[in-house]
């Protein structure tokens, strides 16, 4: 019988490469909320995928970015952060973004046995799939992976890759363990997830959930804002926003869950260094 293998693997890129959609499309179930706005992921996020030879710790980590708050400079420092003290490092790249110096400038911060992982070709031409991976090609890496997060194509050969590349260890978590995210750390996300989708452009980055109570099945989750204008925005007409993600949070979690959704304005929380922390980002 072949030796047990175990170890971390770390996603970095740039914000919305897709980081989160191929952690969620590898174990085969959601541990990291998605939408198509930049650095919707906040936090490193860990997914475990159990198998009889091996298991593989993932790391989805926020975007890298040129930072324009002290949100923007936290998120930058546990994305740096997840990328050392692991066995392999992933750079994730964008098939249908131009590669560029947000790219180059990750690129260059990776160990030497990094993969890059090309990712979107579900919905990328040939041709641009082709580019990023010349553009990359004379990076020090190890191998290279064109993929889709959501059909699912190139994601076995990439795991296989990864498999093999991981030295000989024990299992970190139980076989029934796919994340190690908190439940209420998780539903916070899942609101925030549905708020992205419904809200005006100019609010992600302003939003932050937490989960103030919880008295199962009864969960209160408040919501934050920057400015009293923006507090209208997340509510919607007559309550349609906050009441539209309720709903949709609802479905993802077991039947006769009841969530409260209220919203308080911090004005310029994510400008505030001790606001950033409190929150956990």
């Amino acid at each position: 019988m072949s030796e047990h293998k175990s170890g971390f693997v770390t996603l970095v890129g740039r914000p919305n490469a897709g980081k989160s959609t191929l952690l969620n499309q590898i174990l085969g179930q959601k541990v990291s909320i998605v939408s198509d706005k930049p650095q919707t992921t906040r936090t490193q996020v860990r997914g475990v995928l159990t198998r009889p030879d091996a298991q593989i710790v993932f790391v989805d980590t926020p975007g890298i970015h040129k930072p324009q708050s002290a949100l923007g400079s936290s998120l930058n420092a546990t994305a740096h952060e997840a990328t050392s003290s692991v066995d392999v490092v992933c750079l994730v790249i964008d098939a249908t973004a131009p590669y560029g110096r947000g790219d180059a400038y990750i690129a260059q911060r990776l160990p030497s046995n990094s993969m890059v992982v090309v990712t979107k070709t579900d919905i990328a031409k040939p041709d641009q799939v082709l580019a990023q991976l010349v553009a990359t090609s004379e990076l020090d890496a190890e191998a290279w992976f064109p993929v889709s997060g959501v059909s699912g194509d190139g994601v076995e050969e990439l795991v296989q890759a990864l498999c093999d590349r991981l030295p000989p260890g024990p299992k970190y978590y139980p076989d029934d363990t796919v994340t190690d995210v908190a439940d209420a750390f998780w539903v916070a996300e899942l609101v925030r997830e549905q708020l992205l989708a419904v809200a005006r452009e100019e609010l992600p980055h302003s939003i932050a959930t937490r989960v103030t109570e919880w008295e199962w099945p009864r969960i209160r989750c408040e919501i934050l804002v920057e400015r009293e204008s923006q507090k209208g925005i997340v509510i919607g007409k007559n309550g349609s926003n906050l009441k539209a993600a309720g709903t949709a949070v609802r479905s993802q979690l077991p039947e006769g869950v009841f969530i409260e959704l209220f919203v308080k304005v911090e004005k310029n929380w994510q400008n505030r260094a001790e606001s950033v922390e409190r929150l956990g980002y």
